[in-house]
């Protein structure tokens, strides 16, 4: 029989107001249970809604649909059982890290001799004995982290939430911390009994987890689940976990089915969130799966460590190629196309006069921008900011007009004067 689940939710949805007032739905039907002595990860696109999905199951976002529940009552608010590790640290710099450790007791009004008798465990616990009296920016990024998790555990939560907790670290930080983790929770040295992590490394989901949530985007959606009975510690070179590793690739890289005519382009619609991937990296990942060894084609946990970039680079590059026509990523894999295979040989200009056209006819948002500038001359980036924020929030909006302002600019198709905050199309060339 299977256990009770600590948190559920039922057809949760959110929206936020857009800039004109009407709701964006950033959730929508998610339905999921968190059972105790289980590690989950969530996977996601930007706009899959993972941090606030967190933030409701945490109590400090309401859900506008649905329900929300920990050990079947509904939350309305921060819930005493459930604590939340960010990937910022979040800590107080003028406070020293025992006081900051102590924070969550002394708002539950616990008197100071307990407060610092617990606070001296976690700390201990976490391995920071001695550091209770320095200030965060005496500490090293991952010992800050360190507190942040302290912070977390003081309070004995039987629900911990890692919101990319180990993301602002580098590599072999990050790692060491998320053994540490595993080490106390594997020998129960903690009393927390479930954990929801969110992340964007693929090969720490499969490491840690028991089950992995992919979330759809625009709106989060959980659209698929994969559930790992390896047991921990795993070995990350062992041909079970590289599997796994490569299901999640091909996972996380798959695009939604869209509905073309035959032999047409295929273009992304005006809300679609560009990928974060500037043109330098995206020129040098078609080079290197031109080459020896992989000859136009490159599993892409291969090409991860070929590279050298994390996930949440490297998937946006292969997403942006794919978008542009010149790869494909099928299966966890990446393939060139022909276009692709033309652009690598090509020179610069020819390089160049070969993104304009793909980025023209492949992207939504492009066409409209070229479509205004030889109506009007120009467009102010407060028009086309207006235009984005009927399909995202106004951050994501910003974000994904500086993309399509860099790949414009290098495809020569239009110019953006950052002083009067306006596009317009390319001088004509003067006749030598």
């Amino acid at each position: 029989m299977k256990a009770s689940p600590l948190i559920e939710l039922k057809a949760v949805g959110k929206a936020f107001l857009t800039s004109d007032g009407t709701p964006r739905n950033v959730l929508e039907n998610v339905d999921f249970c968190l059972y105790e002595q289980e590690i989950v990860a969530l996977l996601g696109r930007s706009g899959s809604g993972k941090s606030t999905l967190l933030r409701i199951m945490a109590g400090l976002v309401a859900a506008d649909h649905g329900e929300v529940c920990y050990r079947g009552q509904p939350i309305y608010g921060p819930v005493s059982g459930v604590a939340m590790v960010f990937q910022s640290f979040a800590l107080f710099p003028w406070l020293t890290v025992q006081q900051n450790v102590e924070l969550g007791l002394e708002a539950q009004g616990v008197p100071p001799a307990e407060r610092e008798r617990q606070a001296d465990a976690a700390l201990e616990l976490i391995g920071l004995a001695g550091f209770g009296g320095a200030l965060p920016r005496e500490l090293s990024g991952g010992m800050r982290q360190r507190v942040g998790i302290a912070r977390a555990l003081v309070m004995n939560p039987e629900v911990l939430l890692m919101d990319e907790a180990f993301s602002a670290l580098d590599v072999l930080t990050g790692e060491t911390l998320r053994d540490d983790m595993l080490e106390l929770w594997e020998e129960r040295r903690i009393s927390t009994k479930s954990i929801l992590v969110v992340s964007h490394n693929i090969e720490e989901t499969v490491m840690m987890a028991d089950r992995i949530l992919l979330l759809s985007s625009d709106p989060g959606r959980v659209r698929s689940e994969l559930r790992i009975d390896l047991p921990r510690p795993r070995n990350a070179d062992s041909p079970e976990v590289r599997a796994l590793i490569d299901q999640v690739y091909e996972l996380m890289t798959q695009r939604p089915e869209q509905v073309v005519a035959k032999g047409a382009p295929l273009a992304v619609d005006l809300g679609y969130r560009l990928p974060d991937a500037d043109i330098a990296r995206m020129e040098s990942v078609l080079e290197l799966v031109a080459g020896e060894p992989f000859n136009g084609k490159a599993d892409l946990p291969h090409l991860a460590e070929e590279t050298e970039l994390p996930d949440e680079v490297l998937i946006p590059v292969c997403e942006a190629l794919s978008l542009l026509g010149l790869a494909q990523v099928v299966a966890g894999d990446i393939r060139l196309t022909r276009q692709g295979r033309i652009y690598v040989t090509a020179r610069q200009a020819r390089r160049q006069d070969l993104f304009a056209r793909q980025f023209r006819g492949r992207v939504s948002l492009a066409a409209f921008i070229l479509d205004s500038l030889k109506t009007t001359g120009s467009l102010t980036e407060k028009a086309v900011l207006e235009r984005l924020e009927e399909f995202m929030d106004a951050e994501e909006a910003e974000r994904v007009l500086k993309v399509v302002i860099e790949w414009g600019r290098y495809a020569e198709l239009f110019e953006y004067d950052f002083h009067t905050r306006r596009l317009t199309l390319p001088e004509p060339e003067m006749p030598a």
